[in-house]
């Protein structure tokens, strides 16, 4: 599980402040690394040529399918939430393939942060926030209707609030906990694989070749499986985020 150890740079394990360890780490360096990459993506793709080229197609089209997952979700109401949500989805898009880039080839290990539910975590609290905010401010205390379905019976009222309310109240811990869980799997999978072809090969030739070949054709299956992944758990977040926009811009 070494490759999940979160793990301070540039000799500051010791810098803390209040007691608390405040350390540029390597998951540190991933989150500005991945948002330096979604920064020159963007600001590559904003040349307003009349003909794009394609890195302004890519922009755009990135933007486009934002905007569509949007407006299919949330309705007109959901185009001013397009640079949150484009922003969530690239963001986390970028993190879980540089996490998959194949650096271990010049010594050096990638770090999926991902993969860590501190990190998920606070991206869907991120989004849950943004749902509370709109919610109250625009419905006010009416928005506490979410809770009780249109057509109730008034037996079934206050139970079914506190379900509903419980329901909603694990969202957040349920859009992290998705993510995370997805990221680490397969990570952890690789590394189980990549451990079968080193040690049959240094056991034996004749496993080399058998348990060895196999597994690391397995492996560049699940690797290509892993970036499908990276592509769907990016699009599931700001999936569900949208649907949870929904519910705080049209209560139903």
């Amino acid at each position: 599980m070494h490759q999940f150890a979160i793990e301070p740079l540039f000799g500051t394990d010791h810098l803390a402040i209040g007691g608390f360890n405040i350390a540029f780490t390597n998951s540190a360096l991933y989150m500005v690394l991945t948002a330096v990459v979604l920064w020159i993506f963007v600001i590559g793709g904003m040349k307003g040529q009349q003909v794009p080229g394609r890195w302004q197609m890519a922009v755009e089209t990135m933007i486009g399918f934002v905007k569509n997952l949007l407006i299919s979700n949330v309705g007109e109401a959901g185009k001013k939430y397009i640079p949150y949500v484009f922003s969530l989805f690239m963001f986390i898009l970028l993190a879980n393939l540089l996490g998959l880039l194949p650096l271990g080839l010049v010594g050096v290990h990638p770090f999926t942060f991902t993969s860590h539910f501190t990190a998920t975590g606070i991206l869907a609290i991120m989004s849950f926030a943004i749902v509370l905010g709109v919610g109250f401010w625009k419905h006010g205390l009416h928005f506490f209707s979410l809770f009780v379905p249109h057509g109730t019976p008034v037996a079934m009222v206050v139970p079914l609030f506190f379900i509903e309310l419980v329901s909603f109240m694990v969202r957040p811990f349920s859009l992290g906990l998705r993510l995370f869980v997805a990221m680490t799997a397969g990570h952890v999978l690789l590394k189980v694989l990549a451990g079968f072809v080193i040690n049959s090969a240094n056991a034996s030739p004749l496993l080399g070749l058998t348990v060895g070949s196999a597994s690391f054709i397995l492996m560049i299956g699940i690797s290509a499986l892993e970036m499908l992944v990276a592509v769907i758990q990016a699009y599931v977040f700001a999936l569900l985020t949208s649907v949870y926009i929904n519910d705080a811009e049209n209560l139903h």
